[in-house]
């Protein structure tokens, strides 16, 4: 898609249903993201988010879309516990999940990791700019890149990152003159979240986009639904059916089964 010009879309899913609309929608990528830790289990930071969890939500991922590229995000756990761990979990996730890719969130010095990864024949995804994991505090999600040294910088990183065989790039959070700087740099795909127009493709957490999640998403996701006000009125309206008596009505009630021979009343 990056040689033809073609703009590529991805969205994070942890779940069954949401693949499957997704792939239906005509999502080219989905992202296993380890912000399930936030927005599907309530913590502060993507740091908790366990691999055994992450590698059950993937299957079924896969399984609701059988036909998308399929990346796996290494949670924070195994990359905290080194290379063979972090070699381990990434296997799990192509040889159990099926996944055709595992994202990481790469330090300067992760080059090497890269190229451990790529020698497994596991294709690498280099997340660079602003690193969720690395962030504990709320208020330290802050825009990265935003000077002539920064960007530098993060070409160089994204340089290191290719050479080592890294077989795409995501820039989190970003200006969008450091986006261009990285895309002219390097020749594999660059996918911004929150990168600017000059990305190849972007990716976006999906329930930020529906208008799902309980927090104000940030600002450069476009929201194209209101589901969760949506839902909450549709739980309202059940739970006062309920009190009122209106649920469950006739409609909804299993009937008895006429014995052979005699008439219905």
């Amino acid at each position: 898609m990056k040689a033809a010009g073609k703009r590529i879309a991805l969205l994070t899913a942890y779940d069954y249903p949401t693949a499957a609309r997704a792939q239906a929608a005509g999502v080219q990528a989905l992202l296993v993201g380890d912000s399930m830790a936030t927005v599907l289990l309530g913590h502060a930071n993507t740091q908790p988010a366990p691999l055994h969890v992450m590698l059950v939500l993937a299957e079924a991922v896969r399984r609701g879309a059988p036909n998308v590229y399929l990346i796996g995000d290494m949670p924070f756990e195994p990359l905290a516990a080194g290379e063979t761990a972090t070699l381990a979990a990434a296997r799990r996730f192509c040889d159990e999940a099926h996944c055709d890719a595992v994202k990481l969130e790469a330090g300067p010095e992760d080059d090497r990791l890269v190229a451990r990864l790529t020698q497994d024949g596991i294709e690498t995804i280099a997340h660079l700019g602003l690193r969720p994991q690395t962030i504990t505090a709320p208020n330290g999600y802050r825009a990265q890149a935003r000077d002539p040294h920064g960007i530098e910088a993060l070409v160089t990183d994204a340089r290191r990152m290719v050479a080592a065989g890294a077989v795409m790039i995501l820039l989190e959070a970003v200006p969008n003159e450091a986006a261009q700087a990285v895309v002219a740099a390097v020749g594999v795909p660059v996918i911004g979240c929150g990168a600017g127009p000059a990305c190849d493709g972007h990716i976006l957490v999906t329930e930020d986009m529906l208008g799902w999640s309980h927090t104000p998403p940030p600002r450069f996701v476009p929201v194209h639904a209101q589901l969760g006000p949506l839902a909450e009125a549709a739980m309202r309206r059940y739970v006062e059916d309920i009190v009122a008596g209106r649920y469950p009505g006739p409609e909804h009630v299993y009937k008895m089964r006429t014995p052979a021979g005699e008439q219905p009343r």
